[in-house]
């Protein structure tokens, strides 16, 4: 693992403070590209291991949205925290072939896991405590990222996005519309690559996401800093893959926070059905997936239920 920190000056340049939460960036390598990263500290922090949260969110998210949230979350509750940009996205390198914007299950969940061995090895944190914590779709990616993996010891979802074939089907319009965008997606990949916009109002045409809310409200998700894009060749990858039929191989110790008024709470009941150990789940009443992602009680309720499982012994 080849890990890349900022010096010390040019880390005190690079620093931030966000409300009590000190910040540098690090980055590090997986299969030939550079990853960019964040390591959020205590304001004034003196250097000494603390446990530490990878944090990573949902699909087409850049680190700045809403996987910033649980971590500025995760210091305020004694943790060290770290999110990165995915291949592909935000101020992260390609993938092969410099493909980008790409929702690839596989890459993401392999960037995951590069991210925790980077992690291991930063100063500032105790590597015998490092918790993943999963938003959205990358809850699957957490999963799968975190199983058998030795470096992890607990893992949080929130809002988690777990689809099997069912749900996929339930989803996307059948198995006709499945079997449409699976198509339409390996034409893009033939021709190198076919790039939309992401999100965009109620109704718009052309776009993965024509439903205004979190990604298109600029004081929320529409950062300066978010991608907006989605590559249809993400679409084979996407639609075939089923992480909430991989509970049997999942060996951490889980609490999952969601709601019914979110995405496919069906999805976290199969998943759960199938854990081989029991799981801490907390449901919340009329919270949104979009709520999960900024809204400050939702957020603080959710974060408080993952910290107390990452402290428990």
């Amino acid at each position: 693992m080849k890990l890349t920190s900022l010096t010390t000056a040019a880390s005190l340049l690079a620093s931030t403070a966000l409300a009590d939460v000190d910040t540098r960036t690090v980055t590090f390598e997986n299969e030939g590209s550079t990853l960019s990263g964040t390591l959020y500290l205590p304001e004034g922090h003196d250097g000494s291991p603390l446990p530490a949260v990878v944090v990573t969110g949902a699909w087409t998210s850049v680190e700045e949205q809403m996987p910033r949230e649980y971590a500025e979350e995760m210091v305020e509750r004694g943790f060290a925290a770290f999110t990165f940009d995915f291949r592909g996205w935000g101020k992260s390198g390609d993938l092969e072939n410099q493909v980008r914007f790409k929702e690839d299950p596989t890459a993401k969940t392999s960037d995951i896991r590069a991210a925790f061995e980077a992690v291991a090895e930063l100063p500032e944190v105790d590597a015998s405590q490092i918790n993943g914590l999963g938003i959205c779709a990358s809850a699957g990616y957490m999963v799968d990222a975190s199983s058998g993996n030795s470096l992890v010891s607990k893992v949080g979802l929130v809002a988690p996005w777990l689809q099997n074939s069912e749900i996929v089907e339930a989803v996307y319009g059948g198995p006709e519309g499945v079997s449409g965008l699976i198509e339409a997606g390996r034409a893009a990949e033939a021709a190198g690559g076919q790039i939309i916009p992401a999100a965009g109002p109620v109704g718009a045409e052309g776009v993965l996401m024509p439903m205004g809310g979190y990604y298109y409200e600029a004081d929320r998700g529409a950062i300066p800093e978010y991608d907006n894009q989605w590559n249809n060749a993400s679409w084979e990858g996407w639609l075939t893959y089923y992480p909430a039929d991989h509970a049997q191989s999942f060996d951490k110790p889980l609490a999952i926070v969601h709601s019914e008024a979110a995405a496919i709470p069906q999805g976290v009941r199969a998943f759960a059905e199938g854990l081989a150990s029991p799981a801490t789940l907390e449901w919340l009443e009329d919270v949104t997936q979009f709520d999960f992602y900024d809204n400050p009680e939702d957020v603080t309720r959710a974060a408080d239920t993952v910290a107390d499982h990452f402290r428990a012994d």
